[in-house]
């Protein structure tokens, strides 16, 4: 069975300038989500998509940031079920995790970003693997 939390290997060599610049587009593009619906899974896929064949920092980094974000969105989606699966009062334990939930992806996210933008290859403390 596959573990899905450990991470994967770091990617390996000097990273340029542009490969820094669009690993922290990977994770930056994540604030997408506040504009359109689905937007920070969308975001990370498309640079990830666009650019994981001839960068491999930008490969690395957009999985990762495309990982966390799913694991947000499912989290996300947990809470919503709860809240309607309950009539509302779950809601009395849902807002003020959805809350704390927005601002640790929040700064996780701009964390990232910097680090990237860095040069170095970051890992989200808590991820699912889901995209390898």
């Amino acid at each position: 069975m596959t573990d899905l939390t450990s991470p994967p290997p770091a990617a390996a060599g000097a990273v340029s300038a542009q490969e820094r610049q669009w690993g922290m587009a990977a994770h930056l593009s994540a604030l997408a989500g506040f504009i359109i619906p689905f937007g920070s899974v969308l975001g990370p896929l498309v640079v990830w998509l666009i650019k994981k064949e001839e960068m491999p920092f930008v490969n690395d980094q957009g999985k990762e940031a495309l990982n966390f974000n799913i694991m947000a969105g499912i989290i996300v989606l947990g809470l919503i079920i709860l809240t309607v699966g309950t009539f509302g009062i779950g809601a009395l334990l849902t807002v003020p995790l959805g809350v704390a939930l927005g601002l640790v992806w929040l700064i996780f996210t701009i964390m990232a970003a910097i680090k990237a933008n860095e040069g170095v290859s970051y890992r989200y403390p808590i991820n699912l693997r889901l995209v390898k």
